[in-house]
């Protein structure tokens, strides 16, 4: 019979530090846009600047631009969709990664 030697519990000073927010604001510094096999397409004739991509971009990776208008931080999307979903007037659209 195989036998298992069992670990004992780590006590909580033992634990590495994880998800966790050590300062405020210190998301800036992981760019975490590589995650996505999707991303957002800004039609800047099409948009209209209502901004409601922006309101609901769960990563902030939706910034306004001249104009009025509105991009992507590629640095930070995920590519969830949310913001084509949320657009009015279909100004965006997913595409696949490595397509123009």
């Amino acid at each position: 019979m195989n036998e298992f030697k069992r670990t004992p519990k780590p006590r909580v000073s033992e634990l590495p530090i994880a998800a966790i927010i050590p300062e405020p604001g210190n998301s800036k510094y992981y760019s975490t846009g590589d995650w996505r096999s999707v991303r957002p397409v800004i039609n800047k004739d099409k948009c209209t600047g209502c901004s409601l991509c922006w309101v609901y971009c769960p990563d902030t990776a939706v910034i306004k631009v001249e104009g009025g208008k509105y991009d992507v931080d590629l640095n930070y999307c995920k590519g969830c969709g949310i913001c084509a979903e949320e657009c009015p007037v279909k100004a965006i659209t997913m595409v696949e990664e490595g397509e123009d």
